[in-house]
């Protein structure tokens, strides 16, 4: 994982490179930093690397080539192309990049890799400058430009956007870019050229040169490839299969009856389940196998975990620590990093108290059979946290659980939020960017506390794994939200197609560029394995009736084939939990006691 920049300025002005937005670059890649200046007749472009060492040997960025290419690469080759176990992916893309000529090359290459990926290449023969996003936008890539200078960078610097500063954006997931630079410096103009992904008929990607209008940078101007060439999608077309009249009609006149478990164990799928849980361990085993080659072999360093899970004691996090235990060596820890915010005394309310609307107390509300916990940080997800380490610890006691309890006071997050936060979530700006943002901060930053020996105890912690495993993706692909519920209930089986086919369609818009900003600034590697190639594919060949039954009660119908995978795997309890989301149930939402909706801007991001 690396941080990437790169300023090409049609005009002989002196390039420079901001020191704030070189401070965020330089966090997310501690281990190799470097600038490279390539200067040509009517352009010139200012590279900026800062690499985090992840796998095979330390491959320093820039990397240029014996021809003049210069490559930035701020991804993992998980698939696609073959990268030896002691080769980096860096090295290994820089020469299958060098050996290409034309554009349908360049994108042959690119639409191979299975894996994250964000990259800026320059091809010094014919002068051309591309880059772009993988299918899912799974790393960041923001830009602006005026016209005559465009910037690319993975993390940028908030400031007060005007006619004179341009405003930075978020590079979209929809294509592949490519500059002319003597064209551009010709016209005086940059010109971006626009390979776009294929959905093949799947309504993931639509529209894309609407999408790249409406954040193309100032001044700029882009247009779709005259060649007509594009990027196959690497992921298969989703399921828009509806059910008969009696499936649509389907309802379960006894689930109110019976527990969820008995519920679970009568919704059986046994061949769907096993191919999920092969293709999602396939998924887990990629992004956890693949470490720095010839690393620290201490027994101090192998007592030190690796790999963390964000980790809330739901079904997500809890799959992924199961299938990460079936993957990470033997004796090496795992990090379950669970975050929880100071909760705050309710405040006396003057006048008639207002009357909570259903969808309101689904989310606010802690699961049946929780009580109103006593401690400052004892928030629903802490409880539900510990609760998972306790399966986890039955699953396997010979492993070592790092349950690290992240306690963030109000104080701490007002600071942290001016200082830091607010620069990584932007340039997104709403509640819900601010509370997803600054708990996931936290969460991957692993600075809390572990209790240790029976008494109780809790001894200061800081988490040493650089692979951070994230749920993301599993609920978007699962009808996991409440919003699809109510999709179901009043569109149907119909409905609740078109609700998935959206929610995965801008994921990359509204979670991944945040989250790998974010995550990435501790020097830390966000991973997706629910948004893998081959987990989405097969996600999306099965009809939506097989993957989540909304007509099954919470805890239950939303993510019935994920519930019934953590049932084969073992798991207990946390199989049936409810979904809660982060914001609710690390308490974050609670801590401004603000009325706020989701998609408000939040203020707080903008004055710290």
């Amino acid at each position: 994982m690396c941080g990437i920049f790169c300023l090409l300025s049609l005009s002989p002005s002196r390039l420079e490179l901001d020191k704030s937005v070189h401070e965020h670059l330089r966090r997310r890649g501690p281990n190799f930093s470097r600038d490279l200046e390539v200067r040509a007749a009517r352009y010139r472009c200012l590279f900026s690397a800062h690499v985090l060492h992840m796998r095979g040997l330390l491959t320093p960025q820039p990397l240029e080539d014996a021809a003049g290419n210069v490559l930035e690469w701020n991804g993992e080759i998980f698939g696609g192309l073959p990268v030896g176990p002691e080769e980096n992916d860096t090295a290994v893309l820089s020469r299958r990049l060098s050996s290409c000529g034309g554009p349908s090359e360049v994108l042959a290459v690119l639409s191979a890799i299975r894996g994250p990926w964000a990259f800026i290449y320059y091809q010094k023969a014919g002068g051309y400058l591309w880059f772009g996003r993988d299918f899912f936008g799974r790393r960041s890539l923001l830009w602006k430009g005026d016209g005559e200078t465009l910037t690319l960078t993975s993390v940028a610097a908030r400031g007060v956007a005007s006619d004179q500063t341009p405003a930075w954006r978020e590079v979209p997931a929809a294509g592949v870019y490519r500059i002319d630079l003597d064209a551009a410096a010709e016209a005086g103009r940059v010109t971006l050229e626009v390979y776009p992904w294929l959905g093949q008929g799947n309504p993931l990607q639509s529209s894309c040169a609407g999408t790249v209008l409406e954040s193309v940078p100032s001044g700029c101007e882009a247009l779709l490839s005259p060649s007509g060439l594009v990027l196959p999608a690497p992921v298969c077309p989703l399921n828009t299969s509806l059910p008969g009249p009696s499936k649509e009609t389907e309802a379960h006149p006894n689930a109110e009856d019976l527990e969820p478990q008995q519920l679970l164990a009568a919704a059986s799928k046994p061949d769907e389940v096993k191919r999920l849980i092969g293709v999602l361990s396939e998924a887990v085993r990629r992004r956890v196998q693949s470490r720095p080659f010839a690393s620290d072999a201490s027994p101090a360093a192998r007592s030190r975990a690796s790999v963390a899970v964000l980790f809330s004691g739901g079904v997500d996090s809890m799959i992924l620590a199961a299938l990460a235990d079936l993957h990470a060596p033997t004796r090496q820890p795992i990090d379950l990093l669970n975050v929880a915010f100071e909760l705050q005394k309710p405040k006396t309310r003057k006048g008639p108290a207002r009357k909570a609307g259903k969808a309101e107390k689904e989310q606010k509300e802690p699961p049946e059979g929780e009580t109103v916990p006593p401690g400052p940080f004892d928030v629903p997800d802490r409880i539900t946290g510990r609760a998972g380490l306790q399966e986890l610890r039955r699953l396997n006691g010979e492993r070592e659980w790092n349950l690290v309890e992240i306690d963030v006071a109000q104080e701490e997050l007002q600071r942290t939020r001016g200082e830091r936060i607010s620069q990584l979530v932007h340039p997104l700006e709403t509640v819900l960017d601010d509370s997803i943002g600054c708990a996931v901060w936290f969460a991957a930053r692993g600075e809390g506390g572990v209790v240790v020996g029976g008494d109780g105890e809790r001894r200061p912690f800081t988490s040493s794994a650089k692979v951070v495993l994230t749920g993301i993706g599993a609920d978007e692909q699962l009808a996991g939200y409440s919003r699809h519920r109510v999709r179901f209930k009043t569109s149907g089986h119909e409905g609740l197609i078109q609700e998935v086919a959206m929610e995965l369609g801008r994921i990359s818009s509204r979670n991944l560029g945040r989250d790998d900003r974010v995550i990435g600034d501790h020097g830390k590697e966000a991973r997706f394995p629910y948004l893998d190639e081959d987990v989405v594919s097969y996600l999306n060949s099965l009809p939506v009736w097989d993957k989540a039954d909304l007509a099954l009660p919470r805890g239950v119908g939303e993510k019935l084939l994920l519930r019934l995978a953590a049932r084969q795997l073992g798991l207990g309890q946390s199989a049936v939990l409810p979904k809660r989301a982060m914001q609710f149930g690390s308490r974050i939402a609670k801590m401004e006691e603000k009325k706020e909706k989701a998609s408000d801007k939040c203020t707080r991001l903008s004055t710290g």
